[in-house]
């Protein structure tokens, strides 16, 4: 909505420079409205469809018995994107939700989070947790894949996002898989992980179906396996 204001303001703007002939603040006015039109749709495609594509593809090497944890689920985009995949294993979506934490986007409680689980037929395989992602309720090696999408980035402080790499690194079995999606920040998490003596790390761009707004709000994936 932001975006779109901002383009409504500087189109406006182009049409009374225009009227008034000024051609050059006119010009601007109208390259920038333009340009923040697209920022606004790319933004609105990757929050609607975009970034739903991106996942199913990267779950698409899930082979159906895994037990996945999702960390900060939200509302469990990726968690049940993971859990339509798996016909014996587990999806576990960890988050501390509104509430608990007071922090976090607006409708992602627990309850919406179950309620999209159900609307999907995906309740017997998925499990919400309460749970600060810097401290896992969870033993050690007790996944077979960690995944999390835009979540630890929002975590303010470099210890804290340390401490949760380090903590998926601590509940993933050896030889187990993590993807990481993050806007920001994932050139720390894989200097985290190599701290770790994690060696098969891969960092890349997702690509632009996972801009927010253009190039410059980019996604990238850290993929990484623990060693055996």
């Amino acid at each position: 909505m932001g975006l779109l204001f901002g383009a409504i303001v500087l189109v406006a703007l182009a049409v009374i420079s225009f009227a008034v002939d000024i051609l050059a603040a006119g010009v601007a006015f109208l390259f920038g409205g333009l340009y923040t039109v697209a920022s606004a749709v790319s933004y609105l495609y990757t929050t609607r469809r975009g970034k739903f594509a991106v996942w199913a593809e990267e779950l698409q090497r899930l082979g159906g018995d895994e037990r996945l944890l999702d960390l900060g689920c939200g509302r469990g985009a990726v968690l049940l994107l993971a859990a339509e995949r798996l016909d014996t294993g587990r999806a576990t979506g960890v988050d501390l939700w509104p509430g608990s934490s007071g922090r976090g986007q607006s409708a992602n409680g627990q309850s919406a989070t179950r309620s999209n689980a159900v609307a999907e037929g995906l309740e017997d395989r998925v499990e919400l947790v309460t749970g600060d992602l810097r401290d896992l309720p969870f033993g050690d090696d007790a996944f077979d894949v960690v995944v999390s999408s835009l979540a630890i980035h929002k975590i303010h402080d470099a210890e804290g996002r340390e401490r949760v790499i380090r903590e998926a690194h601590r509940v993933l079995r050896p030889g187990g898989l993590m993807l990481i999606a993050d806007s920001r920040h994932t050139p720390a998490y894989e200097t985290a992980l190599r701290g770790l003596g994690v060696v098969d790390v891969r960092h890349r761009d997702a690509g632009w179906r996972f801009w927010h707004g253009g190039p410059w709000f980019r996604t990238d994936i850290l993929e990484a396996r623990k060693p055996s």
